[in-house]
């Protein structure tokens, strides 16, 4: 059976469609966008692993260059790994869904979102979002949807629902909210330093305005939802737990106030295989369960030491900040560098800058398109005291890099005025939560050590929240066991004026809007706490660059005169970096980029450039050289490639009878400028000239 569903949705036309295509999934849909189409698969392996005690969800969000009548560039002609931007498209598909699943659900499960349609103008992650939750509605995979996704905008004050690429782009706030009937489950976006009213009025917009498409899903699944597999939560052995908590529980809760977390972890451990060395014996085979069990009598004792005690694992109150140390200029060759180290997290920052043959070259489905700033977030395994294999950059990595990149983005200085290629790159020394918002704090003191003239400092701050029943506590710097243990991780990066960067994930059902506004205003009060910190290192960015920077100088010169410094097949501007080793970027409007760190090497290039586009000037001396002799005068060259006569009655005070008797070929001579025509023609004089100082000599 084919169904589809379709409503108006933010002035175009918005369909769901299932029954058509791709059959043999335990759920697919079809959702459209004006012309932007995404196929969204929902699949569950039928047997549970037994060899697991986590939910296996798998969700891979991928574009397909033929959705954009395109061949993918390179020497392969498919599409190959992930980029950066299907995986972060990825990462919301994910995060929103993942805690709808039943608890104790261990089935497989892969979501597959594939691109099929691009029209270069509604932006396809939130129909991917949606998909994710529809084509899970009508399977019989067990989800407690559904939920919807949708991007808000804000352009002259006023919220768009699903704004274009264009208007996202003319905007100053780009969030993506997903929600389900009742709560708002994951919110992620950026803003040109917005107050924290706006973002909790766009996220009120955003929530009214998928109510709509929730109603879709239900009809679609009033028409084709599959009976749900049967499931229940595997029991817990209550004569097992009863042991564990005998033998356990005061030992637990001691171990959990030690502030120090390594310290915490091996008295954990130790409590641990305490634990198994008695019970092992009388429940044979039962390790696993044993360790599960611990971890879940761990998880409920913190959370009733901060709900019922008030008390957190490193004896804080709910808004305190953790002890915070910074520094600058730590890398002594580094173009600009910190040390930000909040509790038991740290980051070393460190910020290269480049010049336009650095920008980063993407070649996505709406065409190819050049990146300035890049923001490189890495975490070693030795940040939380591990060994393992170093691989390339994970999903967790690019997520955090993109969110602190985009929190920095608004106060990076427009490319007229700092013609660089930005690249920082943090590095995870020590985790203990929060290291995404440790990144964005210690970013920004790395750009105003690299004299990169910011408009002003950027903060970041993660709180979590911790839910029972009417009971309520929002943690501000939350450590990462009560990441671990909490309902809600929710990041905030912004300035003193307002918020540059915002991400939730929500571990329960949803939260409320009542939630939503304390902790904004809570991570509010934290950011303007760790401005100060962060002001009392480094106020404001330096007042030049590390003198291992390139210099760049921009210069403008004629339109008309690109072509003579770029010179037949670019010989002239080879020549010119041939000659001073400096990098040199000529754009259409004329401006010039030349760079070089030294400083002489940099002057002469711009003397030869200005050289090249200069005009001649009635009245001014030129020291020039003859290129050729005629009988009736001498062509001078006084600038690159540009000539003038002078006449022989022009070349001496006495009577002149062979112009070779004062010049020949190649020699060097002072004129004047006499006249310029119509048609450019120049007339020079060498006898005007004399005993003066020619101008391209001063």
């Amino acid at each position: 059976m084919i169904k589809k569903v379709e409503t108006e949705w933010g002035g175009r036309s918005f369909s769901i469609e299932s029954g058509l295509i791709a059959k043999q999934a335990n759920g697919a849909v079809v959702v459209r966008y004006g012309d932007s189409m995404v196929l969204v698969t929902a699949v569950a392996n039928e047997h549970v692993r037994e060899d697991i005690d986590y939910f296996p969800l798998t969700v891979d969000y991928q574009e397909k260059t033929f959705s954009a009548g395109k061949i993918p560039g390179g020497f392969f002609k498919r599409e190959g790994r992930l980029s950066e931007r299907e995986i972060i498209a990825s990462r919301c598909i994910d995060r929103p869904i993942r805690p709808l699943f039943p608890d104790g659900y261990f089935s497989e499960v892969q979501i597959i979102a594939t691109l099929i349609s691009a029209d270069s103008e509604n932006l396809p992650d939130i129909l991917a979002i949606t998909g994710a939750s529809a084509a899970l509605e009508i399977s019989d995979i067990p989800f407690q949807g559904p939920i919807a996704g949708i991007r808000v905008g804000r352009v002259e004050d006023e919220f768009i629902c699903n704004p274009t690429l264009e208007q996202v782009q003319q905007g100053n706030l780009d969030l993506v909210v997903a929600a389900s009937r009742d709560a708002v489950v994951m919110v992620e976006g950026n803003a040109e330093e917005l107050p924290e009213q706006i973002f909790i009025d766009a996220i009120a917009f955003a929530h009214q305005s998928i109510q709509k498409i929730l109603d879709l899903q239900e009809e679609l699944k009033a028409s084709l939802g599959k009976t749900k597999k049967p499931f229940s939560k595997p029991e817990v052995d209550t004569s097992l737990l009863s042991r564990i908590e005998e033998l356990s529980a005061a030992k637990i809760a001691q171990a959990v106030t030690i502030p120090n977390k390594l310290e915490r972890y091996q008295r954990l451990d130790e409590i641990k295989e305490e634990v198994k060395e008695v019970l092992l014996p009388e429940f044979e085979g039962e390790d696993k369960k044993i360790s599960n069990c611990l971890e879940d009598l761990k998880k409920t004792t913190i959370r009733k030491m901060i709900i019922k005690d008030k008390k957190r694992i490193d004896g804080r109150g709910n808004t305190d900040i953790r002890p915070i140390s910074c520094g600058v200029g730590f890398l002594p060759r580094a173009h600009g560098s910190a040390v930000f180290t909040r509790g038991e997290t740290q980051v070393l920052a460190a910020t290269t800058l480049g010049t336009s043959e650095d920008e980063q070259r993407l070649d996505s489905l709406i065409g190819e398109t050049f990146k300035k700033f890049m923001l490189h977030y890495n975490f070693p395994p030795f940040s939380v005291g591990e060994a393992k294999f170093l691989r390339g950059p994970s999903r967790r990595d690019v997520g955090h890099g993109n969110l602190a990149e985009k929190s920095l983005l608004p106060v990076l200085p427009q490319d007229t005025d700092f013609p660089y290629t930005i690249r920082i790159v943090s590095e995870v020394l020590e985790s203990n939560g929060s290291s995404s918002m440790a990144t964005v704090c210690g970013s920004s003191l790395s750009l105003m050590d690299g004299g990169v003239p910011i408009k002003t400092p950027v903060a970041g701050i993660a709180l979590g929240l911790i839910k029972e029943e009417e009971d309520i506590a929002i943690l501000s710097d939350i450590l990462g066991d009560e990441d671990h243990i909490g309902d809600m991780d929710f990041k905030v990066a912004g300035t003193e004026k307002g918020i540059t960067g915002f991400q939730m994930d929500v571990k329960i059902s949803g939260i409320t809007s009542d939630i939503l506004e304390k902790a904004l205003y809570q991570a509010k009060e934290g950011r303007m706490h760790i401005l100060g910190k962060m002001r009392e290192v480094l106020s404001e960015p330096r007042p030049d660059i590390s003198p291992y920077a390139p210099r760049i100088k921009t210069i403008m010169i004629p339109t008309d005169k690109i072509r003579d410094v770029i010179g037949p097949g670019g010989k002239m501007i080879r020549s010119i970096v041939d000659q001073t080793g400096a990098k040199i970027d000529i754009e259409d409007s004329g401006a010039v980029n030349i760079a070089s760190s030294d400083e002489e090497a940099l002057l002469k290039a711009i003397k030869i450039i200005e050289d090249l586009t200069r005009n001649a000037e009635i009245g001014e001396i030129y020291l020039g050289k003859v290129k050729k002799i005629m009988d009736f005068g001498a062509f001078v060259e006084i600038l690159p490639g540009i000539e003038g006569l002078v006449h022989i009655s022009q070349l001496d005070n006495s009577h002149v009878k062979n112009v070779r008797d004062i010049l020949k070929e190649g020699d060097e001579v002072m004129v004047k400028v006499l006249n310029i025509d119509q048609m450019g023609k120049i007339r020079l004089s060498r006898k005007e000239a004399l005993g003066n100082v020619p101008k391209n000599n001063s």
